[in-house]
């Protein structure tokens, strides 16, 4: 169930709640992402059109009194302002275009075109990196956590997020060589797969569950004598559990959150190899 792993806040509108939930049925990583987009717009729309919320604005466009052609466009606007790449403001603009047709709100394919000005995408030669430039990458990761995820991305061709998804049950270090399971609703073509591991893997794996899931020392200030207290204790391990996830939440865990906290530490472990130069107008790492 979305419930479990999609936080959708009381705040949004009645509309959106009803669109992601639809949306988490077909792929709970696709409506994570269209939550962000809409929360955006809906923080957008609160500003744009005289403090009222889109589903006030949805009832004025149906009505008439609003022009659904100008709320997108003055949208696409306040995001170019913002120095969002072409690639997000088209994504962020054509989620809140679907939300629309969605709630029975039809856009003509032609007019949309013309009312709505969207960047061109530019698409540039990209080169894959060297072997010594993933040697030194991986020399300047300052984690364990990263160093082994890195490590995992360079041996297996993974996708990001698929990555992340992998918990402990799905890897089987009794094989040989050890392979670990990917789970089909975080592949591109949906369908499960099997990955065998390179020895050099398999042991980083093993590094870093075994640092995880280490016994290690607490302090904390004992509330009532304010004396400082000493524990030692070992984190509880599930076969459930992401295995690059720190701290678990309660229910289903969402790799799409793990995405955004590695995305940070890998741009900031590019600048320090000297390779973080951003391509201009484009904020942050690709997924």
């Amino acid at each position: 169930m979305m419930n479990a792993t999609i936080d959708v806040e009381n705040h949004l509108s009645s509309a959106i709640h009803t669109y992601v939930r639809n949306v988490s049925t077909m792929a709970e990583s696709t409506a994570y992402q269209y939550l962000s987009r809409l929360k955006d717009f809906e923080n957008f729309v609160v500003v744009y059109v005289n403090n009222l919320g889109v589903d006030n604005v949805l009832l004025e466009i149906k009505k008439g009194n609003q022009d659904l052609y100008d709320v997108l466009n003055s949208y696409a606007a306040d995001l170019k302002n913002r120095k969002i790449s072409a690639r997000t403001l088209n994504q962020r603009i054509i989620t809140a275009k679907n939300f629309f047709e969605y709630c029975d709100i039809e856009i003509s394919p032609r007019r949309f075109k013309l009312k709505v000005k969207l960047p061109r995408i530019i698409r540039k030669r990209k080169e894959a990196l060297s072997k010594e430039d993933i040697i030194e990458i991986l020399n300047r990761c300052d984690s364990i956590r990263l160093r082994t995820y890195v490590i995992l991305l360079a041996a297996t061709g993974m996708r990001a997020v698929e990555a992340l998804s992998i918990r402990i049950k799905d890897i089987d270090f009794d094989s040989n060589p050890a392979k670990l399971f990917v789970r089909g609703e975080f592949t591109n073509t949906k369908t499960d797969r099997t990955i065998f591991l390179t020895e050099e893997v398999t042991g980083q794996l093993k590094s870093w569950l075994d640092y995880k899931y280490r016994t290690r020392r607490v302090c904390y200030q004992d509330g009532q004598n304010r004396k400082t207290i000493t524990e030692y204790r070992t984190p509880d391990k599930k076969d459930t559990n992401l295995v690059f996830a720190v701290y678990q939440d309660s229910g289903r865990p969402n790799p799409d959150v793990l995405y955004d906290d590695f995305s940070k530490s890998f741009a900031k472990t590019l600048d320090r190899s000297g390779k973080g130069n951003r391509e201009e107008g484009k904020k942050g790492v690709g997924r």
